[in-house]
């Protein structure tokens, strides 16, 4: 059963599931899905190249799937895929892709709060937070788990790692490596983000062996690329180690310093 209002505007070329709630003055437009269980609410505007996941949330005058804020981009067919259980609050807006990746990116189980801005070609892991008017530039790459405080600016192209932790109002402009707190102006590492990989199951020598690892990199005695051999040379290599080393080594923009 779909409890759909009869002010709101649905395409006929749209796919709208079932026991889909859709409110007054909403706009679905050509060529979107909307899974199974979700819920639109009023004014909201999905634009064509939407796929709604199961369960998803759009709350009031939310905006998906607009054309990407890009000079470079020329009318290409390009989506949006939001996965399943996400929510996504008043006001939010989110661009589809350009060329460039042709998509963006929102996982499943996020929280995208009011008044966030996630660009083109972003791509958005699962579990992520972010909270009220983030702003941010294209091609950004969220990964799973991780909270990006309120009022945060974030650059084209960064990178930030999994279970990471950005505080309110910071002006996010290199990498934020995994697992860690990030704060202050210039952004910088603060340390690990104990209490929310705690509350995810992470042991204590899992979180002793990140702690050893980021001692080395943001110590005094190495510069980045020989902390890396030193961290590869003392510290036992688990999945986790491997994913700091790995998204160091890969990082395009730098990684925030202490």
């Amino acid at each position: 059963m779909s409890l759909i209002s009869d002010k709101a505007v649905i395409s006929p070329k749209a796919v709208v599931g079932t026991n889909v709630s859709v409110g007054p003055f909403s706009i679905i437009e050509d060529g979107v899905t909307v899974g199974d269980n979700s819920e639109i609410h009023s004014s909201a505007l999905i634009h064509k190249g939407t796929t709604l996941a199961k369960g998803v949330r759009v709350f009031h005058s939310a905006i998906i799937g607009g054309e990407p804020q890009d000079l470079k981009f020329t009318g290409e067919e390009t989506t949006v895929e939001i996965g399943e259980n996400t929510v996504v609050r008043e006001f939010a807006t989110i661009s589809r892709g350009t060329k460039a990746r042709n998509k963006t990116v929102v996982g499943s189980n996020c929280y995208v709060m009011s008044y966030v801005h996630i660009p083109h070609d972003s791509i958005i892991g699962n579990n992520v937070i972010l909270s009220n008017a983030i702003n941010m530039g294209g091609h950004v790459v969220i990964d799973d788990w991780a909270i990006v405080g309120g009022m945060v600016g974030i650059h084209q192209f960064v990178h930030v790692g999994a279970h990471s932790f950005i505080a309110f109002s910071a002006r996010v402009t290199m990498d934020v490596p995994p697992y860690i707190l990030a704060g202050g102006s210039p952004l910088g590492y603060k340390g690990l983000n104990v209490v929310g990989l705690k509350r995810r199951g992470f042991t204590d020598e899992q979180l002793r062996n990140i702690k050893n690892a980021y001692n080395l990199i943001y110590g005094p005695e190495y510069n980045i690329s020989d902390a890396i051999k030193a961290v590869k040379d003392s510290v036992p290599m688990t999945d986790e180690i491997k994913n700091i080393i790995s998204f160091i080594e890969q990082s395009e923009r730098g990684i925030i310093r202490k």
